[in-house]
């Protein structure tokens, strides 16, 4: 079995590392576009451009499903790619996870790119999921592009601009941004006020690699051995995992999990 995951660069980590624990022995394809990220900041046209191109490299590499690891190529270019690629190749999207975070109660914040931050796509989820509950939409300029380089200091200040505009009574936080999950414990610690009620985080990663082997009817076998092998496309090219994927825990339990093909 093999599993290709694409996005614009390293929030694919979440969502990769969690079909590793689901399925150890499946092959894994991480097709990623360093050279054209940050998407975020992109037309929608040029979003569907580029994310065709990467999903045709890992395409190439004839996988099982492909799983759109990426939440602004989701909103954008999901139609093109299933389009172009279905029904030979199943192709899953990213949905912010705003219906659990909804489900829980209680006031609850968003944080996303300021491209889907207040689009029209979002606001449909809001309506559609959680005019429950209070929503406040936070915009993250500069967090998803500190993430992928591993700028400690950028992070840290992204972080602390968004914890800025989120209300102190939330008690949840969706992280509308793949990348964002790789420093989710982070943004927990900047949002948690103290005396109140520990803070969920809502993220997609793990409901969207379920998702991607329920689709291909791929079970989670009692005992898997941990003999998937990972192949790395970076803008087309044949690469290795990026240093600064290591920073993250993901990244290197992929490393140590892979055999690298």
């Amino acid at each position: 079995m093999k599993i290709a995951l694409m996005d614009s660069g390293i929030g694919l980590l979440p969502t990769a590392a969690a079909v590793r624990r689901l399925r150890p022995d499946a092959d894994l394809v991480l097709s990623s576009d360093p050279d054209g990220m940050p998407w975020g900041p992109r037309t929608p046209q040029d979003v569907i451009e580029r994310a065709l191109a990467v999903a045709r490299a890992a395409a190439v590499h004839r996988p099982d499903a492909l799983i759109i690891a990426c939440n602004t190529a989701s909103v954008h270019a999901l139609p093109a790619l299933r389009a172009e690629l279905e029904p030979a190749l199943p192709v899953i999207g990213t949905v912010p996870a705003i219906k659990p975070a909804a489900t829980g109660g209680g006031s609850v914040a968003i944080w996303a790119t300021p491209a889907t931050t207040g689009s029209p796509y979002q606001r449909a989820l809001i309506r559609d999921f959680a005019d429950s509950v209070a929503v406040t939409e936070v915009p993250c300029p500069g967090l998803a592009d500190a993430v992928q380089h591993a700028d400690e200091p950028a992070i840290d200040r992204a972080i602390a601009a968004a914890a800025a505009l989120t209300p102190p009574d939330v008690r949840a936080v969706v992280l509308g941004c793949t990348h964002y999950e790789l420093v989710g414990e982070r943004i927990r610690a900047a949002v948690q006020q103290s005396g109140r009620a520990p803070v969920t985080l809502h993220g997609s990663a793990g409901a969207v690699a379920a998702q991607a082997l329920r689709r291909i009817g791929a079970g989670t076998p009692p005992s898997a051995e941990p003999a998937g092998t990972l192949a790395v496309i970076l803008s087309g090219r044949a690469a290795e995992l990026p240093e600064a994927a290591l920073a993250y825990e993901e990244g290197r339990l992929l490393k140590a999990l892979s055999p690298v093909r």
